[in-house]
């Protein structure tokens, strides 16, 4: 065993350390004149260490820093026989760690067996067991035994249409072509918002009173000219996504993330030429309530589970934390243009976007499916998307539907927390603040995690 000393002699109020070599868990650091420290007592080998630094991860850019297959950047440090510089210290056998209060230097000896996996391996493992546990079970096992499904005729006015499914609380419905004898697309809060905006923009507008006309099948038709490119001529809808009640669940998930839908349609497999091809709809938050059920069953088999969530890869983080994530953590403040916040959620493909104050402080979120709440009586024909904020789009939204819960968790919050939170039926996504300050550290949306679990 090799004593490793550990310092952060950059600053802060309270420090902690952890490590490959500590299963990723967090140990306090003791500060010794302007510098935190604490000595681990390890095998030689190569291990991977990040500061938590009053609240916010950090590494020492004075030393070797590496980045894993995840985006995760660590400090990095080789411990040989050679750099055993630090005196043996006899600890008490009541207790492996306590505090030098002369040198104020935290003392660690590890366990004596080889250290636990590494994070990398650790998740390689679970993604494993959760891919065995959906490829096992069909969608039939999240599908409601009793449930109603609502369906719309294509034929209907775009007006009418909206106005149904603001009435009834859905963010999509999908679409009965007559003609064809089935269901050829699905009416979104995106379908929504698109509209909006080339009513409010003057591109090909379609009149307010054509609206009460104008199918959705003819919208759909025009949508893909107004966003289609420039070769419209040669272009054709994308067909129907959809899977068949046979199919494993990890199929199921894997359609709805590679095609960047929030549910698919559940088309039966055999069926009699009078009936109705839909058996339902397949969702994430379905998905994840089912698997978490099943992880559940034996939560000792997957220590993971118990892992912070600041030790997973997983999310979109703010720089402040020191965390890497392949899209920037955006947020929006309550003077902005409502159609600034739309247009920002079309174009990076997110559901929704934190409101904060001055100091960065959550207020609440600002959802796609929002925008449903400008359907009811007819809002939107009495105002201008650039002349609406953040604030006044939020009022309307608490007007017309009420108050709610703005869901968050902390950067301490334990894996399987997260996933429980994120498989109650509305929950789409959580922010991750401070608990003090509510500061906003980052965004966890649904669609992130299913993405995670399945690797």
């Amino acid at each position: 065993m090799v004593h490793r000393r550990f310092a952060w002699p950059f600053g802060g109020q309270r420090a902690s350390l952890c490590g490959s070599f500590t299963g990723w868990r967090e140990f306090p650091m003791g500060l010794a004149g302007a510098e935190f420290q604490v000595v681990f007592d390890l095998p030689p080998g190569v291990y991977q260490y990040r500061f938590l630094v009053d609240g916010a991860w950090r590494c020492d850019d004075t030393k070797p820093i590496v980045r894993d297959e995840y985006g995760m950047i660590s400090n990095e440090v080789l411990v040989t026989l050679e750099n055993n510089t630090h005196p043996v210290v006899q600890l008490e056998s009541s207790s492996n760690r306590r505090m030098n209060l002369d040198e104020g230097t935290i003392l660690t000896t590890m366990p004596t067996e080889p250290p636990s996996q590494n994070s990398g391996v650790q998740i390689a493992v679970f993604r494993q067991r959760v891919s065995e546990i959906l490829l096992h079970n069909t969608v039939y096992d999240v599908v409601p035994v009793s449930s109603k499904i609502a369906i719309l005729d294509a034929r209907l006015p775009v007006k009418q249409a909206f106005n149904i499914m603001h009435d009834e609380g859905l963010a999509l419905v999908p679409l009965w072509d007559d003609g064809q004898g089935t269901i050829t697309g699905m009416l979104t809060a995106s379908d929504f918002v698109l509209i909006l905006r080339k009513l409010q923009r003057n591109i090909r507008v379609l009149g307010h009173e054509e609206l009460e006309m104008h199918s959705v099948a003819a919208w759909k038709e025009a949508k893909l000219q107004y966003y289609g490119g420039s070769d419209v001529a040669t272009m054709q809808r994308r067909p129907l996504v959809h899977v068949k009640d046979s199919d494993n669940l990890r199929a199921v998930a894997l359609s709805i993330i590679q095609n960047e839908i929030s549910s698919v349609p559940i088309f039966k497999s055999s069926m009699d030429v009078s009936g109705m091809p839909i058996l339902n709809l397949a969702t994430l938050p379905g998905i994840l309530k089912f698997l978490c059920s099943k992880l559940q069953e034996q939560p000792e088999g997957y220590p993971i589970l118990q892992n912070h969530i600041s030790s997973i890869p997983i999310g979109t983080w703010s720089q402040h934390t020191g965390r890497a994530s392949k899209r920037q953590l955006r947020t929006s403040r309550l003077n902005v243009p409502l159609i600034t916040c739309l247009d920002f959620l079309l174009e990076d493909r997110v559901s929704s976007v934190p409101i904060v104050d001055d100091n960065g402080s959550l207020l609440d979120v600002y959802a796609l499916s929002d925008i449903m709440a400008l359907a009811k009586n007819d809002i939107y024909t009495r105002i201008e998307l650039e002349q609406v904020t953040v604030e006044h789009a939020l009022e309307l939204q608490y007007q017309v539907n009420g108050r709610r819960q703005c869901h968050t968790c902390l950067s301490t919050s334990t894996f399987l927390e997260v996933l429980e939170q994120l498989s109650v039926p509305g929950v789409r996504r959580l922010v991750v603040i401070e608990p003090m300050t509510r500061f906003v550290q980052g965004i966890i949306s649904l669609r992130d995690a299913v993405t995670f679990l399945l690797g």
